[in-house]
């Protein structure tokens, strides 16, 4: 266990972001891991790839239609034999007489002999012969070998997070396996004796427990591998027991409750025996927060309340993890506010918002437990320290949920 100084009364948001990003960057350095194509999808590239044959792979025809030589069809109409038929998939070793024409599907190859194709709609055939209407000169429809890529050729590069259309390019060379960067691996731990999973009925006093699902969806949602979603009540020979269990599977551990200043703050009274440091951050909301560092793992302890433990990742935890991960950076943008505001001196608020056209609306108050109220917000709006009420027509930054 790695002990570090308390910290300071109300840290700036920065400054504890800051500090997350220090403690996770590292993990930039993880190993690799080969996996099936169809397991690639979001996954970052750990090594450049490259064309193992050229696409095209042969000549082959762009239309459904007729293959002939050039000069067959150089004065049109002209009618000549049919020598065949060529479909997708048959090996097209079979050559064009001259002044014959073979049938062609879209994707066959092109006979040996033939330079060109005559779509079938520039035709009348009746099974023995072929009119063709319309002369064509060599080339016309037809694909040749390596006009896409060449055998040798760079196809996706190193740290490129692989997109649908990565895949088809690289399922079309043949490739059945990538290597790339092994996921970030997190756990998560929820606290509380009053928490319940869903499902279950409520006695008097207890909630559901919506904060291991939020963070779950959250982590998933932004690259990270939820190895574990752990619970443990306010025990602290509990909470030891299960925090020692996401640790060894983790390479980051998420906690949500139990940081505050009451009287059975578990994650606090643990983890700071073991050099964690906990104590408030001038945001709202998630104003109390924590971080330790366990066998060489980081562990950020956020406060319970559900929107607190929602604006905690989205604030702290997830630039850093999507930037691990390879994906964009968070959408940012200044809009005008439907509706004025007030703020907290002193604190950096992240109200809850919907957007409307160049403008933002307010979805629902500060308070930290109108999670369902979120469900409606797409942005959270920024609303500085140093700011304490802002009128209607007032320019914010927000980011995208």
């Amino acid at each position: 266990m790695t002990s570090r100084p308390a910290l300071a009364p109300a840290r700036s948001v920065d400054d504890h972001r800051q500090r997350i990003e220090d403690l996770l960057r590292p993990l930039a350095s993880r190993d690799t891991e080969r996996v099936p194509m169809a397991q690639a999808l979001g996954r970052r590239l750990a090594e450049d790839v490259y064309a193992p044959l050229d696409l095209p792979v042969f000549r082959n025809s762009s239309m459904d239609g007729y293959a002939v030589r050039a000069e067959s069809v150089a004065s049109v109409p002209v009618t000549l034999p049919l020598a065949g038929v060529v479909a997708a998939g048959n090996p097209g070793e079979n050559p064009l007489p001259e002044g014959a024409a073979m049938k062609v599907m879209t994707g066959a190859p092109i006979p040996p002999g033939a330079d060109c194709v005559v779509p079938v709609e520039d035709t009348d055939g009746d099974g023995a012969t072929v009119t063709i209407g319309k002369s064509r000169a060599a080339g016309d429809f037809v694909r040749e070998p390596g006009t896409d890529v060449r055998a040798g050729d760079l196809l996706v590069a190193a740290g490129t997070v692989v997109a649908p259309r990565h895949v088809a390019a690289l399922a079309a060379v043949g490739l059945g396996e990538l290597t790339v960067t092994r996921r970030v691996r997190a756990a998560v731990l929820t606290t509380g004796d009053e928490l319940m999973p869903a499902g279950t009925a409520l006695q008097p006093g207890q909630i559901y427990n919506s904060n291991g699902l939020a963070l779950a969806a959250a982590l998933t949602d932004n690259g990270v591998e939820v190895v574990s979603v752990g619970h443990s009540t306010d025990d602290p020979a509990r909470f030891r027991q299960v925090l020692a269990e996401a640790v060894a599977a983790a390479d980051v551990v998420f906690t949500s409750g139990g940081v505050s200043k009451g009287d059975f703050e578990v994650v606090k009274d643990v983890l700071a025996d073991a050099g964690g440091e906990f104590g408030s951050v001038a945001v709202q909301p998630g104003g109390p927060q924590g971080l330790t560092v366990v066998d060489g793992v980081p562990v950020l302890s956020f406060p319970g309340n559900p929107v607190s433990t929602v604006v905690s990742f989205e604030v702290f935890a997830r630039p850093v993890l999507r930037w691990l991960a390879g994906l964009p950076e968070i959408r940012t943008a200044e809009l005008e506010l439907r509706e004025a505001v007030r703020s907290p001196a002193g604190r950096r608020q992240f109200l809850r918002g919907r957007v409307r056209g160049d403008g933002v609306e307010l979805v629902a108050g500060p308070g930290s437990h109108l999670i369902a109220t979120m469900a409606n917000a797409d942005v959270l709006i920024d609303i500085p320290a140093e700011v304490t009420e802002l009128p209607a027509g007032a320019r914010v930054w927000v980011r995208w949920l």
